[in-house]
């Protein structure tokens, strides 16, 4: 009998993330995934812009996408979304009436602690936030 995991497609991935009603309003769409690698896609909102007149996307939403793409990272080892311990969160420069990417990545798989990191980029590529998470893997 193999201990090996199935390995998560994108698909799977997609499906699972989407259970979430937050994930849904985010508009979030998984576009590839590797082992401890993970890339989101997240379609603008005007409801995430926190100034009109600048029309500026609010800091919670980068901060989400980096959380996200961060702890679905995991996946790979951990099968499901793990809960968030610590996360810290850098802005680059302003997201404005811009879809998002998020890619995150698995820095260290630990039997009670993992920690991933994550970038968010806007349509042009250009880096709006990044971030690092520590996230329980042991529940």
């Amino acid at each position: 009998m193999s201990d090996t995991k199935p390995i998560p497609s994108a698909a799977d991935i997609q499906a699972r993330l989407l259970r979430g009603p937050y994930h849904q309003w985010l508009g979030l769409e998984v576009r590839s995934v590797s082992e401890g690698e993970i890339t989101i896609a997240a379609k603008w909102r005007p409801e995430w812009v926190v100034n009109p007149d600048g029309g500026y996307t609010h800091g919670g939403i980068l901060a989400a996408l980096v959380d996200l793409a961060a702890d679905w990272a995991l996946v790979w080892t951990t099968g499901r979304g793990v809960p968030t311990v610590d996360l810290r969160v850098d802005y680059h420069r302003a997201a404005k009436g811009t879809d998002l990417v998020a890619h995150g990545k698995v820095i260290k798989v630990g039997s009670q602690f993992s920690v991933s990191e994550a970038r968010v980029l806007d349509t042009d590529g250009k880096l709006v936030a990044s971030g690092r998470g520590v996230y329980l893997t042991n529940v």
